[in-house]
């Protein structure tokens, strides 16, 4: 009986591994999420594990409007050409740029395997620092008028935040509501409700995301002067009296019968038409014979 168990074993075992289920191939990867600054290197991880394939087929592919090759034929393609490695299955693109930005995915073909194909996606996020932001600062103001300065940088990704600085010195959100000026650090408007003489000073704005260094735009002075009352009530005089002058000019010249039908005629009746030549009397004149 001893005997007998024993050379049943084997054939249990043997059974048992064939009826077990097989392995498939995975993919995954460490980080789903790649974020790196631009101009610098992006890895782009990649692992695998096959049933029985020793030697799987490693493919990269980028996903946009159409997908392109980035790794295959044990070669990088197009654009990924000459400045990218592979590791394994795990990429390394140098000196990455806007335009490598994306969904990319790894496939790992084992023709050996029952499950034949794995794959993974990652995406990648390339930071651009902000640049010199451009700003719209008014030279001047008068007194109690409204005034908007403006300041954007559109290449910074993320999207930049704005702070805005007086004489060098930040300008700090207004803690209540009725503040004479409102700060809108996304969009990086400055506003002002009602300005006056105190606001006159050196204007700046600074744009920052966290990527590189914050980088500030050229200070600009802004003037709030008060309104000439002097001037506009002599511009105000100045026109009445033209207005005034013109419209006695007007009245005296019609009590002269100057715009009058008659004085039009008068100024026609005067007229001598010229004498005609004696050659042009000839040709007027009938002969009989």
């Amino acid at each position: 009986m001893m005997g007998g168990t024993s050379l049943c074993l084997p054939a249990i075992v043997v059974l048992l591994l064939q009826c077990s289920p097989s392995a498939p191939v995975t993919v995954t990867t460490d980080k789903p999420k790649v974020e790196v600054e631009e101009f610098k290197d992006a890895k782009l991880s990649c692992i695998f594990q096959t049933e029985r394939d020793p030697d799987p087929r490693i493919e990269w592919k980028k996903k946009g409007k159409d997908v392109s090759f980035v790794y295959f034929g044990n070669q990088f393609r197009g654009p990924f050409e000459g400045r990218a490695n592979i590791t394994g299955a795990t990429v390394t693109l140098h000196r990455v740029t806007q335009k490598d930005a994306g969904e990319y995915r790894c496939e790992i073909s084992a023709s050996l395997d029952d499950v034949k194909l794995g794959e993974t996606n990652i995406t990648l996020k390339v930071l651009v620092p902000p640049q010199n932001p451009s700003c719209e600062i008014p030279s001047s103001a008068v007194t109690g008028s409204g005034v908007k300065l403006r300041c954007w940088d559109h290449q910074s990704i993320p999207p930049a935040t704005y702070y805005w600085f007086k004489d060098d010195l930040l300008i700090r959100p207004p803690s209540h509501s009725n503040a004479s000026y409102l700060i809108n650090a996304q969009t990086g408007v400055l506003e002002f409700k009602s300005v006056s003489r105190e606001d006159s000073g050196l204007y700046s704005c600074q744009a920052s995301n966290g990527v590189g260094s914050p980088k500030m735009c050229e200070a600009k002075r802004m003037t709030i002067e008060d309104v000439n009352v002097a001037g506009v009530v002599t511009a105000v005089v100045v026109v009445c009296l033209i207005i005034t002058v013109c419209g006695c000019g007007g009245v005296v010249l019609r009590r002269n019968g100057f715009f009058s039908q008659g004085h039009r005629g008068r100024s026609n009746g005067n007229y001598i038409p010229p004498p005609q030549e004696p050659q042009d009397f000839k040709h007027t004149q009938s002969f009989m014979l």
